[in-house]
């Protein structure tokens, strides 16, 4: 069962342990997947947030 993280402190905490990144998009809104070796972490934002939180990152992004 995925973890739901509502802080974008904690969010940033767990990207550099971050294997893959997932980005689901519906309109305005995203929904971002973290996989690390231990969990699925999910966390609910805009879009043009998520394109900031994820710019520049070595881990592989997919697209949905």
């Amino acid at each position: 069962m995925p973890k739901e993280l509502t802080s974008k402190g904690d969010f940033q905490k767990l990207l550099d342990s971050a294997t893959e990144i997932r980005i689901a998009r519906r309109g305005d809104d995203a929904k971002i997947k973290l996989r690390t070796k231990e969990a699925l972490y999910t966390f609910k934002t805009t879009g043009a947030e998520a394109d900031s939180l994820i710019k520049g990152l070595k881990t592989p992004v997919v697209e949905f």
